[in-house]
């Protein structure tokens, strides 16, 4: 290599060595292989020097560059790792050191309720089933006595699945969460005991109803289960939950194709004040009914030996009766100013209040 060369090395090298950060380390790359750095304005200077030195030259300059680009590539990496390393140490958090002053997190008021009633429930010997978001047809609406001509699909034919040519089954997001109750009677034995808390889908939108929501239904197979046991369940439950022992239920005739009897389920409270539990006005909370004789057949039971009852209640609806939440489409706004008013303390537990 030639003298100029290499003393042209080791400056360049000197410079990178004294390059204490990533902008230092850029501005001596920059200068030396970028379009107008030294290194490139001594390679566009070999087309004024005549073949046979320019060959020479031009592979001692070929040789230099590999060097020094290596080099710059080496220093930067190096650089940048001191510079990670100097942020992590910066940004080292000392867990054992109590929290900031901060507002904490809110439990959702969706999230509680649920929490709530799988307490209640659980305390009754209940336990949890879940299935799928996407649900078959069948699932869904036939083997709950609700088949293709029945007029109770009207509400409930919505969001269906493009079908797949490889399977010759109908999808769609499910309407309600009965298709649990189907699938654990086909896969457990009775006696049942079972609520299926989750996800709903249907085309509606306005103050009280949405495109999603939540809903929890409850299932009881047994051999000897009547509608007393079906009131004093849901008697119970209803005053837990709302933390009113005195709670006035009222249970009316009804009529859904999977429960036979079916009742819509009431209680007492004030319209003129919103007041749960008090004045002479009723309002309605939730449907159920005994477990229709056709739904327990098509599951593989004989209804002359088992027999049940079931119940469905939207986890929103009883929610905002608790909370006193006067619009559903807030529930899905994400306003923290919302969640920290109506949400719960993350660290405080569901607990049983009363009864059960």
């Amino acid at each position: 290599m030639n003298d100029d060369l290499e003393i042209f090395r080791q400056s360049v090298l000197s410079e990178l060595a004294e390059a204490a950060d990533l902008k230092a380390w850029d501005a001596v790359r920059v200068g030396v292989l970028g379009k107008s750095g030294r290194l490139t304005t001594l390679l566009k200077a070999l087309g004024k020097m005549q073949p046979e030195e320019r060959k020479a030259r031009g592979a001692a300059l070929n040789r230099l560059r590999d060097e020094l680009s290596r080099a710059v590539e080496a220093r930067g990496q190096e650089l940048e790792a001191a510079a990670l390393e100097a942020r992590l140490i910066a940004e080292r958090v000392d867990v054992s050191q109590p929290p900031p002053a901060s507002p904490r997190g809110a439990i959702h008021p969706i999230s509680r309720a649920v929490e709530e009633m799988t307490a209640i429930f659980g305390a009754m010997g209940f336990s949890v089933a879940e299935g799928p978001d996407i649900e078959t047809d069948w699932h869904n609406f036939s083997a709950l006595n609700t088949p293709d001509h029945h007029p109770a699909r009207t509400d409930h034919d919505t969001f269906y699945i493009a079908p797949s040519p490889e399977l010759d089954v109908t999808h769609v997001l499910r309407t309600q969460t009965s298709g649990v109750q189907i699938r654990t009677m086909l896969k457990q034995q009775p006696p049942l005991r079972v609520i299926c808390p989750g996800r709903t889908y249907r085309a509606d939108h306005d103050a009280t109803h949405s495109p999603m929501f939540h809903q929890c239904e409850g299932l009881v197979i047994g051999k000897d289960i009547t509608l007393g046991h079906l009131k004093g369940c849901l008697i119970e439950f209803l005053r837990v939950f709302f933390g009113k022992p005195d709670l006035p239920v009222r249970f009316r005739s009804s009529y859904f194709p999977f429960t036979e009897p079916s009742m819509e389920v009431d209680i007492g409270w004030s319209r003129r004040t919103g007041e749960i539990g008090g004045g002479e006005d009723w309002l309605e909370v939730l449907g159920s009914g005994m477990v229709h004789a056709r739904v327990l057949a098509n599951c593989g039971l004989d209804p002359r030996e088992w027999q049940g009852f079931a119940f469905g209640m939207g986890i929103e609806r009883l929610a905002m009766l608790k909370n006193g939440i006067p619009d559903l489409r807030s529930f899905y706004e994400s306003d923290i100013r919302w969640l920290r008013h109506y949400g719960s303390d993350p660290l405080a537990p569901a607990l049983l209040h009363e009864g059960v």
